[in-house]
């Protein structure tokens, strides 16, 4: 079978930020094999790149040569200064590319950053770009997955989050058994979908500082997350999940893999059980290249792992690693499904 080029929707963000710049900078190398459509205003674009030139930027591409799709009328935007009509645009480019994704026109959805506060003032009430991906897809089963490549050894790290953008306070409410093992189903079906693996090895942190030694420090290991981890290993015997791992040091051997070449992870993947658990040590190992992905989803979404940076825009000083690696990821991801 003849693999097709993937095709990337990329929407382009809040313009007031950083996503246009990003986008250019991306796009200014020529060995992405993919086709690519950017979801946004061409003039927009166009002040970007003119600015970038003037301030002696050699590292960008001509909007002259891109696929773009305008969405929705003109606006006009000013570096670091997000407004309602700026979060109504974002907001808009990333449904109309999200909905021509769904329609068959393309492989995969890239996302720019976007100030969920400043959607909020258009009108958009969604924690994130995730549930509007997730809405429009109309999928319930979702997940919020990140994934880097580190630039020492090359290993892949993947670590998935249980719960994400809610009060640290209610995520011993929300995790449940129940949740977990929606989480751990998504989790195997993206890395057999999307990695090709068939038997992964998987950690599995604990919620409480030392895993809630014995019972000493919190008793939610005791009384139902080793259970749930033990009934999981009997219904998935061709996996291993080893765990609940204590917290502070699950850590430890990813972070060697990532800088240590020759140093293997015992696992394949990590799914910690709150924002911080797992972001924390992701952004410290791959603040600059980490990518953000979407999983449960009918196809393939990734977004850089920053946000707007309204304090840069317009310098040109932003670094486009982050948005290069979720573009290239977009690509990789695509391509085994298409295997």
């Amino acid at each position: 079978m003849v693999q097709q080029r993937p095709r990337l929707a990329i929407a382009l963000g809040d313009p007031a930020g950083i996503g246009p710049e990003v986008i250019l900078k991306a796009l200014a190398h020529g060995s992405l094999d993919c086709g690519v459509t950017i979801f946004g205003h061409r003039s927009l674009l166009t002040d970007c790149y003119q600015q970038l030139i003037d301030q002696g930027a050699q590292d960008c591409i001509d909007p002259e040569r891109l696929m773009i799709v305008d969405v929705g009328e003109s606006i006009s935007a000013h570096w670091g200064q997000p407004t309602v009509e700026t979060g109504a645009a974002s907001f808009c480019y990333a449904k109309t590319a999200i909905e021509r994704t769904l329609a068959g026109e393309f492989d995969a959805v890239v996302t720019g950053p976007i100030a969920k506060s400043v959607w909020k003032q258009a009108g958009h009430h969604y924690a994130g770009q995730t549930e509007l991906l997730a809405e429009c897809a109309r999928v319930e089963r979702f997940g919020m997955m990140f994934v880097a490549r580190s630039p020492h050894t090359q290993w892949q790290l993947r670590a998935l989050l249980a719960t994400t953008h809610i009060p640290l306070a209610e995520v011993p409410r929300q995790l449940t058994p129940g949740l977990l093992s929606l989480k751990l189903d998504l989790l195997l079906n993206c890395l057999k979908d999307n990695f090709g693996l068939t038997a992964p090895r998987i950690a599995i942190a604990g919620l409480n500082p030392h895993s809630g030694e014995q019972g000493q420090l919190g008793r939610e290991e005791i009384d139902w997350i080793i259970p749930w981890l033990e009934e999981m290993r009997s219904q998935h015997p061709q996996i291993t999940l080893d765990g609940p791992i204590p917290p502070d040091t699950m850590w430890v051997k990813p972070g060697q893999a990532w800088y240590g070449p020759g140093i293997d992870a015992p696992h394949d993947a990590y799914l910690a059980l709150y924002h911080d658990q797992g972001l924390i040590p992701v952004k410290l190992m791959a603040f600059d290249r980490a990518v953000n992905t979407t999983i449960g989803l009918p196809f393939v979404r990734t977004s850089p792992d920053h946000g707007t940076a309204f304090d840069i825009a317009g310098q040109g000083i932003a670094d486009a690693t982050s948005m290069r690696a979720a573009i290239e990821l977009a690509i990789e991801l695509t391509a085994h499904r298409q295997n």
